[in-house]
């Protein structure tokens, strides 16, 4: 178990936390690119604790800026976009896309004020069919080009799951528990496997299982009773990368959530979807009615796996009290990703780069046996589909 104090410094994902400034120093997905068009280019946007906007000005400039107005605090959410920036509807503080104030319009004339208000702004780019923000300090790494994001011999799309309604910790610890996959999902990951009764699952076809830490955080491997093996890795913050995609999981704020797939499908494996150069998003219902209702009000859908590890992570509470809980022998690998995390937050601490920060933007793509899970069966075998596009 952990003690209060160092589940508080895991779990809050604030300005100046430790997890907080950690996830800082990497990029994060906060909304899906084709929902920022022409006719709605702005969008109000929650991360790490913090009230953002983000918009597309006239000219093609993506913004993120406080959300704000660093005048009277209304919100720039209902701002009017125009070709220098983000106009906001209160008073008509101009701003650019990095937080430069332009124009301050019942100012009198000639007047410079302008010139000493600056708006809080963040760098953000599209990637992959997302738009990504960096919240740490300057100057800012690259994207890090994880084969799953990276390969251009095949194409990709998005799933993009409601909002969670836990600490982001609770969802990455479920990603080093791999015997809850023959517990919870007996019913529903079956290829392979014998449920033998409620209680045991499919647990008896699971020889053996190990984890072991690898350059981009912790591989994790099964070992099957019928001699086949399947394994994959949690890439380091808050990536699992299981079958053909990953599970990228978004801290809003330290009880919420955002949980996203990006998947990749080989050309060899299916056609790419004719929508142009659009990503193709798959957007998921809620798991639980009522769907802003918490554990014991909601009821969770045990019918898909989505829905059972909602249930299964939201139940625990918003923020799961880990003072209270009882490792036994099959939780070392959730033992192991607190070790990597208090490790990394002591390295931000000194002024070190944390695990999977990369600077280069040419460094080679990182190999995660993305292949090998691609010919996996069982636990890591997938199957491909076109979902639609909105």
């Amino acid at each position: 178990m952990l003690t209060a104090e160092e589940n508080e410094m895991f779990t809050r994902v604030g300005p100046g936390t430790p997890a907080g400034e950690l996830l800082r120093r990497y990029w994060h997905p906060i909304a899906i690119a084709s929902d920022i068009t022409e006719e709605k280019p702005v969008k109000f946007v929650r991360i790490l604790g913090e009230d953002l906007v983000l918009f597309k000005d006239k000219q093609g400039r993506v913004g993120l800026l406080e959300d704000r107005c660093s005048h009277r605090g209304a919100s720039l959410s209902y701002g009017r976009v125009e070709e220098r920036g983000i106009s906001c509807c209160y008073h008509g503080w101009l701003y650019d896309t990095k937080g430069n104030c332009l124009e301050c319009p019942a100012e009198p004339k000639g007047s410079n004020f302008h010139l000493t208000v600056k708006q809080k702004a963040y760098p953000a780019q599209e990637f992959a069919g997302l738009y990504w923000a960096y919240m740490g300090p300057q100057p800012a790494p690259v994207i890090s080009k994880y084969d799953v994001w990276a390969r251009t011999d095949g194409w990709h799309w998005i799933r993009a799951l409601p909002t969670l309604d836990c600490n982001w910790l609770q969802a990455m610890e479920n990603s080093v528990d791999t015997t809850h996959l023959h517990i919870l999902h007996q019913e529903l990951v079956t290829n392979g496997f014998t449920v033998r009764g409620t209680t045991r699952g499919t647990i008896d076809d699971l020889e053996k299982y190990e984890f072991y830490q690898v350059p981009y955080g912790i591989m994790k491997r099964r070992c099957f009773t019928d001699g086949t093996m399947e394994e994959h890795p949690i890439i380091f913050p808050n990536l699992l990368r299981q079958a053909n995609r990953t599970q990228i999981r978004v801290p809003i704020d330290d009880e919420h959530t955002w949980v996203v797939y990006l998947h990749f499908v080989p050309f060899s494996e299916g056609p790419k979807p004719t929508n142009g150069d659009a990503v193709p998003v798959d957007y998921r219902k809620p798991f639980k009615v009522p769907a802003n209702g918490a554990h014991p009000v909601a009821r969770y859908t045990m019918t898909e796996v989505d829905g059972q590890d909602f249930m299964a992570w939201e139940t625990q509470g918003p923020i799961a009290n880990r003072a209270r809980e009882r490792l036994a022998t099959s939780d070392h690998g959730v033992v192991m990703l607190r070790d990597m995390l208090r490790n990394e937050i002591e390295k931000v601490r000194r002024g070190e780069d944390p695990l999977n920060v990369m600077r280069d933007p040419d460094h080679p793509i990182i190999d995660t046996a993305l292949e090998a899970s691609l010919r996996a069966e069982k636990a890591g075998s997938v199957t491909y589909h076109i979902p639609r596009h909105a």
